[in-house]
């Protein structure tokens, strides 16, 4: 069986009005994400699917370091999305200087 090929993108190719979907856990989450960021946990993406915008273009996945978004991009694209993972993941993002937001009362880092 051959390894589904998946499509990948760096931070620095993320277009500012991308649907960004999050699905690291709640924790992760909640010390620092994209502002503009859906966030749904990988382990609950199955049931949590429909929340994914389909009729805006591409959608995309990122997590911690690439791995968990690697197998949402996988999935996204078997049911019927144009899904992209986001090399790298939030890492990349918050050493390439991008905006972060943290939960209510957490001073996200200013970079």
């Amino acid at each position: 069986m051959m390894p589904q090929e998946v499509p990948t993108t760096s931070v620095d190719q993320v277009p500012v009005d991308a649907v960004l979907l999050d699905v690291r856990e709640d924790d992760e989450w909640e010390a620092g994400h994209a502002p503009q960021a859906i966030h749904i946990p990988l382990g609950q993406l199955a049931e949590r699917v429909g929340e994914v915008p389909q009729d805006s273009g591409e959608v995309y996945v990122v997590c911690r370091m690439g791995g968990r978004s690697a197998r949402a991009t996988v999935f996204l694209n078997q049911n019927g999305w144009d899904a992209v993972n986001v090399d790298g993941g939030m890492q990349s993002w918050h050493i390439s200087g991008l905006p972060l937001v943290a939960a209510e009362g957490v001073v996200p880092e200013v970079i």
